[in-house]
């Protein structure tokens, strides 16, 4: 039987591919609480200005335009070797997706960047192509034409698909989780100070339920207790080798 593993991953993997992180000593949100605003949804739904400034601040992040790196690129490897069950994520950059790592294994428990929606009619979108007419367009509104209203467009306001503040997590994101992650051989934890809930929760659910868990973290966590593996380096190098270590093992 091939290994199972569930995977958390957190900002520091996404550091490591040139993200700047939100909470840490360093973060976006630590050195300017004002930025929190950006993700405000009441001052979304209520202030034109405030979702200009919103979508603009989006697009011109380094969270937009970021590429996965050597991190990312290890889960693939780890998926491909059909070891991987579930990537649990709390970034909402989109780079698991970007790196080729398959939909139906990630969720996205913070919302992604990658795709929005029109909160009126709930029709999708594709990011990019929002991003690509915002100067045309700095607020982006529903352009469907809806054939109950003699084919007018629906005009309701368009939002990432970014959890913000005010707002619930994506249904079902919680239960895939704790589904995948306890019935997993092992849980990796991987770049997350495990402080934000209920994302969190995964890690004692899951040591409740027997399973060996992995800490990858530069910085103590509330639950190192819980881990059988504690690794402090650098998550660029050390993932990649316990994804090719985890993988030789598997192949003897």
């Amino acid at each position: 039987m091939t290994k199972k593993i569930a995977v958390l991953t957190g900002a520091g993997i996404s550091t490591s591919a040139g993200i700047p992180d939100f909470r840490g000593p360093d973060g976006v949100w630590t050195k300017h609480p004002d930025q929190m605003s950006v993700y405000d949804i009441d001052l979304f739904l209520n202030d034109a200005e405030a979702r200009e400034y919103s979508w603009r601040w989006q697009k011109e992040s380094p969270v937009w335009n970021a590429q996965p790196g050597a991190a990312h690129k290890a889960l693939v490897k780890l998926e491909q070797a059909g070891m991987l069950t579930l990537l649990a994520t709390q970034n909402f950059d989109a780079l698991h997706e970007k790196a080729g790592n398959s939909p139906d294994l990630i969720v996205n428990l913070h919302g992604t960047i990658g795709t929005s929606h029109c909160m009126k009619c709930h029709q999708k979108y594709n990011t990019a192509d929002i991003m690509a007419k915002l100067d045309e367009e700095p607020d982006p509104h529903c352009h469907r034409k809806l054939k109950y209203r003699g084919d007018m467009p629906c005009n309701g306001l368009i939002k990432t698909d970014v959890v913000y503040f005010g707002e619930a997590l994506p249904d079902g994101a919680m239960e895939k989780s704790y589904d995948r992650a306890t019935k997993a051989d092992e849980l990796w934890v991987i770049g997350s100070t495990l402080e934000v809930f209920p994302a969190a929760s995964i890690v004692p659910v899951a040591a409740q339920a027997g399973v060996p868990i992995t800490i990858m973290n530069m910085g103590h966590t509330q639950y190192d207790r819980l881990a059988t593996r504690l690794i402090r380096e650098d998550i660029a190098v050390a993932l990649p080798k316990l994804v090719d270590e985890t993988i030789a093992e598997e192949a003897r």
